[in-house]
C-alpha cells in the first residue's frame, strides 16, 4: 500500500507552524501512517532549495532524507517525499473574479526550477507565499504546466470551498469546462476537501469520468494525514514506485500497476464550511433550512457564507445518490457507490489526538493527550493502524476501557457532531451528554 497526503504546506506559506520543516514531517507522517508525503510549497525558492539539499532520490521522483531522524521507540517505516505545491488563481473571467487553488505534483527539482523560472519570467512573486497567488487564469496555468512537462499533475483543492474552491459559492465555476475550457481534458482527479466527502461528489454528473482524492491540506504536522489517499497495486509485483506510478494511479491511467484502493476521510460535517452561516452572529443553517429561510443573516442583514453541502444541492442534477454501508470484522464503517462499483470505497474517521481529548476530558494539546498518543503510537503502531485494525482489547490494555470505547463508536459512526460553518470547524462530540453525565456521577464515589 501507498498511504499518501500530498496537500500539505511548508512553513513559508502564511499561518502555517514554524515546525513544517522535513524531518519534523517525516517524523509525524510516520507517526500517522503515511508512506508517501507531499512537500508542499515547490514554488518557494528557499523550501525548494532546501528540500533539495536535505532529500535524495530514491526511485524517479521519489525522494526520502538523507538523514533519517527515528522517533524514540517507534517502528516506522521510512517515509518517503514527492515534490508537490499548491498554487492559488485570481483573476477576472465572465465579468467575475475568480479565486481558485491548484495542487501540483512535480515529478523532479529540474522540472520544479523550471516551472519557478517560467513563473518569474511573467514576473510573479514567488518570495511572499509559500502558496503563490498568480494573476492567471486556472486555464493558463495548467497550459503552461503542461508546456514545461506533460508528467505534471494538477489537481483543483478543496474544490467546495466557498473561497478558492472550483465549485465555491464566493468565487468558483459551474463546471469544469467553464473553468479549464480546452484543458480539462489534463484534469483527471479532484480534491474533496475537509467539508466534502466522496459520497457528496459521486452526486456530480461531470466528475463520473474524474479521480475522487482526499489529503489534509495540513499547515501543521499534528494536523498531517487527517485526510489520505491510500494506493495499492493490482498484482502482487514489485512494490517499489515512481512518480509515474502515483500519478497514473490518481489518474486511473489504463495499463497502470496501482490504482486508488480508498480514501481516508473527515468528517465533512466537522469541516470549516459544511452548512451556511455567518459566524459573527452565531447563525448557522442546514441546507433545507437556508432554502426556506434565504441566504441572508436574519440578525445582521448581512449574505452568509453558503456551505458547502448547499452548494452540493444545488449542483446536483442526477437523483440522490443511495450508498452502501458495510461494517466489516473489525467494527470500521466502510461506505461505497451503490451506483459506480468502480468507486474506491471510503472510511471516515476522528483524528486520534481528538478521540484521546474527549476520551480524557482533556485539550487536545494537553500533555496528557500527547504522552498517550505517544503511548499508543509507539506501542501499538501507527495512527492509522490503531484507528482501523487494532483489537479492542490491545487499545484497552494500552490505554484504558474509555479510549477503546471511544475508537470503536467512531469507527462504527456511532458520533454526534455540530456542523462547522463560515470559517469555524464542527465540534465532535463522541460521548453523548447522558454518558457524560454519567461518567461525572461515577466519580462522586
Amino acid at each position: 500500500m501507498i498511504i499518501t497526503d500530498l496537500h500539505i504546506h511548508s512553513q513559508y506559506s502564511r499561518a502555517v507552524s514554524p515546525q513544517m520543516e522535513p524531518p519534523i514531517m517525516a517524523q509525524w507522517a510516520g507517526r500517522k501512517g503515511i508512506n508517501l508525503l507531499g512537500s508542499g510549497d515547490f514554488t518557494h525558492p528557499l523550501w525548494l532549495r532546501g528540500l533539495e539539499s536535505q532529500l535524495r532520490e530514491v526511485n524517479e521522483g521519489i525522494y526520502q532524507l538523507k538523514t533519517v531522524e527515528q522517533i524514540a521507540g517507534g517502528h516506522f517505516a521510512p517515509v518517503n517525499f514527492l515534490i508537490t505545491g499548491e498554487i492559488s488563481c485570481i483573476y477576472s473571467q465572465g465579468g467575475k473574479i475568480r479565486k481558485i487553488h491548484l495542487v501540483v505534483l512535480i515529478p523532479s527539482f529540474k522540472v520544479a526550477y523550471k516551472i519557478n523560472q517560467e513563473l518569474e519570467d511573467h514576473g510573479f512573486n514567488l518570495v511572499s507565499d509559500g502558496r503563490p497567488i498568480l494573476g492567471f487564469s486556472a486555464r493558463d496555468l495548467v497550459e503552461l504546466l503542461k508546456g514545461v512537462d506533460k508528467r505534471i499533475a494538477v489537481i483543483p483543492a478543496h474544490i467546495w470551498t466557498p473561497w478558492f474552491g472550483l465549485y465555491g459559492s464566493r468565487s468558483g465555476f459551474d463546471s469544469l469546462a467553464e473553468c479549464f475550457g480546452d484543458m480539462g481534458q489534463y484534469i483527471h482527479a479532484i480534491e474533496t476537501g475537509l467539508s466534502s466527502d466522496p459520497a457528496m461528489n459521486w452526486q456530480i454528473r461531470e466528475l463520473d469520468s474524474r479521480q475522487i482524492v482526499s489529503f489534509s491540506d495540513a499547515h501543521s504536522p499534528q494536523k498531517l494525514g487527517r485526510e489520505m489517499t491510500v494506493l495499492k497495486r493490482k498484482d502482487n509485483g514489485d512494490k517499489s514506485f515512481s512518480f509515474a506510478d502515483v500519478a497514473e494511479a490518481l489518474e486511473d491511467k489504463s495499463g497502470s500497476q496501482w490504482k486508488i484502493a480508498y480514501t481516508v476521510e473527515f468528517y465533512p460535517q466537522e469541516g470549516k464550511y459544511h452548512y451556511s452561516g455567518h459566524r459573527r452572529c452565531g447563525v448557522c443553517q442546514s441546507p433545507e433550512e437556508t432554502q426556506k429561510l434565504g441566504t441572508t443573516c436574519p440578525v445582521c442583514g448581512k449574505p452568509l457564507t453558503l456551505g458547502v453541502m448547499h452548494q452540493v444541492q444545488l449542483t446536483v442534477k442526477s437523483p440522490k445518490l443511495k450508498v452502501i454501508e458495510e461494517i466489516d470484522g473489525d467494527g470500521v464503517r466502510w461506505i461505497k457507490s451503490s451506483l459506480a462499483k468502480n468507486r474506491p470505497p471510503y472510511v471516515t474517521l476522528v483524528p486520534l489526538l481528538e478521540v484521546l481529548s474527549e476520551s480524557l476530558n482533556c485539550g487536545v494539546s494537553s500533555q496528557k493527550v500527547v504522552n498517550e498518543y505517544n503511548n499508543l503510537t509507539v506501542n501499538l503502531g501507527s495512527e492509522l493502524e490503531i484507528l482501523l485494525r487494532r483489537k479492542g482489547k490491545e487499545i484497552e490494555k494500552m490505554a484504558g476501557w474509555r479510549v477503546s470505547e471511544a475508537i470503536a463508536k467512531m469507527r462504527g459512526g456511532d458520533i454526534n457532531i455540530e456542523p462547522g460553518f463560515d470559517g469555524q470547524f464542527g465540534r465532535v462530540q463522541i460521548f453523548g451528554r447522558q454518558e457524560k453525565q454519567e461518567r461525572k456521577q461515577m466519580g462522586l464515589f
